[in-house]
Formats: C-alpha cells, sequence, structure tokens
C-alpha cells in the first residue's frame, strides 16, 4: 500500500461509511486512484462457465451498486466485476445509518436493503461498458413487488444484453422475506423464470446462484439439487451472516448482514460442502472474508474456481487486488500447480 493510499484510507474512516463509500467511488470515476490495469499469467488465466478471466480473483457485488465505476475498475485488477445488487424499479433502501466498520473485527455489517436506482439507468451505463472486462450484474427484487420471483426475470430480461453473467440474490438478510426464496419449491419456480429470461437474450449468458452461509446440511443439499436441475452455471457462496458469535466492536449489535474476516471460516465451510455435493461437476465462487492472498487460495483448494472480495477493500484499498492476483500465483507456483484449476478442491477435505 502506498503512503497516498494509506492516507486516502485514514481520512475515509473518519468519515461515515456511507459517505466514506461515495466519496471513493467518487475518487474512482475522477482518475485519482492509481490503477494497475490487467493482472495475469498463465497460472492465473482461467475459464469460469465458459468465461475467460485474467485472474480468478472478482469484485463481489454491493461495491458499486449502480454502475457508476465500470471503466476505473475495469482497469483496478480484477478478474470480473460484479455490480449491483439492481431491481426493477428505483428504491431508496433502508433508513441511515445503515453501514458500520467493525473494525477491530476487520468486518463491515449493513442493511442496505437493496438500495439502487433501478434497471433503467443501470442498462444505460452498461450499454457504455470498457471492452475487455468480465462484467456481471447481481440481480435484485423491490421490497414492495407482488411478484419477486418475477423482479429478478424482468432485470435479467432488460439489462442481459450488456452482461457476461448474472447473479440470482435470494440471499441477502436486509429485505423482508427475502431469503425464503431459498426453499426448494419456491427456488425451483423462480429459477425456472429467470432462465426462461436468459434463454431469450441474443447471447444468452451464465447464471450463478447466491446463497446465504446461515444454511444447514439439508438446505445446502436441496439447494445443490435445484441449482443442477435448473441449469445454472455455478454457485456463488455465500453472502452475508446473520451470525454475530465472536465479535469484538461496538458495533457487533447492529442489525443487518455480516461481512469481513470473521466470515471466512463460515462461508469456507459451506464453500467445501457445496463442493463435496456438486462432486466438481459446477463451478463454484467463494466469498466472505478474503483479504490476502493466502485467504483466496484457501477458498480454491477448499472448491472454488474463482473468488470475490468487497469488505477487505474497506480497510485495505484497491491495491489489495493486484497483491492477492500476484501473491496466488506465487502460491500456485509454489505448490506445483500450471493453472488455477488444477489446485481447485485440492484440500476439500480439510473444511468438511
Amino acid at each position: 500500500m502506498s503512503a497516498l493510499e494509506r492516507a486516502g484510507l485514514g481520512l475515509l474512516r473518519r468519515l461515515d461509511p456511507e459517505r466514506a463509500h461515495g466519496l471513493a467511488l467518487k475518487a474512482l470515476r475522477s482518475g485519482l486512484v492509481p490503477l494497475p490495469g490487467r493482472v495475469t499469467s498463465p497460472r492465473l488465466a482461467c475459464d469460469l462457465a465458459g468465461l475467460r478471466l485474467d485472474n480468478p480473483v472478482g469484485l463481489a457485488a454491493g461495491f458499486d451498486k449502480n454502475a457508476e465505476a465500470l471503466a476505473p475498475l475495469a482497469r483496478a485488477g480484477f478478474g470480473m466485476i460484479e455490480l449491483g445488487a439492481i431491481t426493477p424499479r428505483p428504491q431508496p433502501g433502508n433508513p441511515r445509518p445503515r453501514l458500520f466498520r467493525l473494525t477491530e473485527d476487520r468486518a463491515v455489517i449493513n442493511r442496505f436493503g437493496f438500495n439502487n436506482e433501478g434497471m433503467e439507468v443501470a442498462a444505460r451505463r452498461l450499454a457504455a461498458r470498457p471492452e475487455g472486462a468480465v462484467i456481471g450484474l447481481n440481480l435484485g427484487a423491490n421490497k414492495d413487488s407482488d411478484d419477486r420471483a418475477e423482479d429478478f426475470a424482468r432485470v435479467l430480461a432488460h439489462c442481459g444484453r450488456h452482461l457476461d453473467f448474472a447473479t440470482v440474490n435470494v440471499s441477502s438478510p436486509n429485505t423482508e422475506k427475502l431469503r425464503d426464496l431459498q426453499g426448494g419449491a419456491a427456488l425451483t419456480a423462480l429459477l425456472a423464470g429467470v432462465m426462461e429470461a436468459r434463454n431469450w437474450l441474443e447471447r444468452p449468458i451464465p447464471v450463478f446462484l447466491k446463497i446465504a452461509p446461515d444454511l444447514d446440511d439439508a438446505a445446502l443439499t436441496e439447494i445443490a439439487e435445484v441449482a443442477t436441475r435448473a441449469g445454472l452455471a455455478g454457485i456463488i457462496a455465500t453472502n452475508t451472516t446473520l451470525d454475530r458469535g465472536g465479535l469484538r466492536s461496538a458495533r457487533k449489535g447492529e442489525v443487518g448482514g455480516l461481512s469481513g474476516a470473521p466470515l471466512f471460516e463460515r462461508s469456507t465451510r459451506v464453500l467445501a460442502r457445496l463442493s463435496q455435493l456438486t462432486e466438481g461437476r459446477m463451478p463454484l465462487i467463494g466469498v466472505g472474508g478474503i483479504a490476502s492472498a493466502e485467504d483466496a487460495y484457501a477458498k480454491i483448494r477448499a472448491g472454488a474456481s474463482a473468488v470475490q472480495l468487497y469488505s477487505a477493500l474497506v480497510y485495505e484499498g484497491l491495491s489489495l487486488v493486484p497483491r492477492i492476483a500476484r501473491g496466488l500465483d506465487r502460491l500456485l507456483e509454489a505448490d506445483g500447480f500450471s493453472r488455477v484449476a488444477e489446485a481447485v478442491g485440492t484440500e476439500r477435505g480439510k473444511w468438511l
């Protein structure tokens, strides 16, 4: 981390977290943030459900909800970028304050509630997307929708022509009863609608499902079966957790989803179990608590074909992205792997 980035992060941490995040996006758009461009190597370049990635380190949804900073993010060293969540209609989300740093725990709690500018705005910005980047969209549902399942398909139908992949997000804890859609029957019906919308696209794209880390084994088994039957490209494990075990920060009692370092072990165990359930046949994306190359490598060896991060950027800045990717390259080389795919799932048993 450069002295300039360290000073900038220090300044941002003195501000309200949501305001600081908005300023960080403005700094990105204005060109004030040094960016490395592509980060790749023969070992790091990989395939994810037919998508060719420069490296397996992606940006998780939530950082750029409204596709405001696409061009600079495409130069930040990510192998893929996920935007959103986006709903059919704009919505303000939950009342502020709704974002909290848990510095002692290297964690974040948010209860945004799918605040976003809606699919019309997102589609206009995506239409001007930079070439060469792998860009996906996290699909959401309006809080007051009469048919939340249909909302996911509507967003995909409207924005899909500008995307490389899409993610069905039924795992946010911040929209009341949204997680109920993870149940077998409801999820089957929802995914059928999404896949129909996907099949109508001129260029059908991979669709992933993002799940919660708080599911029991029976629920994970059911989700793996439903995802396979639906023809999904893969599963993203995991979203934020409602668990608060072991936290030290004063803000630990805030309502919302917890992300960051405390989520690492829980989310990795879910990832490994899904890898076991799908017998390695379905690509998995590991998310939750990644803050180093070693963390990313652990996710890959637990069963992930690629990883995503977000919360660690609050504490480490965007320079963390190339550090993780280059560090991962060195770890793969040290263990004799010539490409990422060779390492996937090689230590799954450690987490089961």
